[in-house]
């Protein structure tokens, strides 16, 4: 009776973790018609390439729609900014920035923590300083979050 209590649970198990799989595949393709308001909103800047997106970006846009109500009014803004500046670039200015954030991702705790310093300390600098440090070294400054 036990073998058999635990074959059924199993059995149960199995069929959850299967619809589970189909519901997550479902949300992966969704369109853009058929998200909701709420979701429509927080990811409109990517209204007119949504259905283009592949499922992984798919994902990753809806979590970031499940969790923004959690957020911080602060962090909305910086979420809508980033999102904002994402649907502007161009496949290859994508690429680049996916690339450095992995790059950075991959460096020690210390180093990051200092190139947040760095960042934090060229951003309090008049605009003129920046511009110039711009020309100086294009490929160093470029626009970037570091949060």
């Amino acid at each position: 009776m036990v073998r058999y209590q635990l074959i059924l649970k199993a059995l149960v198990l199995l069929a959850v973790l299967f619809c589970n799989s189909f519901a997550m595949a479902d949300e992966e393709n969704v369109a853009w018609a058929q998200l909701t308001e709420h979701q429509q909103q927080v990811l409109n800047p990517l209204a007119s390439e949504w259905d283009t997106l592949r499922p992984w970006q798919r994902e990753k846009m809806l979590d970031i729609a499940r969790d923004y109500p959690k957020m911080s009014p602060a962090k909305q803004a910086l979420v809508k900014k980033r999102l904002t500046n994402w649907s502007r670039m161009t496949p290859y200015e994508r690429e680049n920035a996916r690339k450095r954030h992995q790059q950075f991702q991959a460096l020690p705790a210390d180093k990051k923590d200092e190139l947040r310093k760095r960042w934090h300390e060229y951003q309090k600098l008049p605009e003129s300083e920046r511009a110039r440090l711009r020309a100086e070294s294009p490929d160093t400054y470029k626009d970037a979050d570091l949060e």
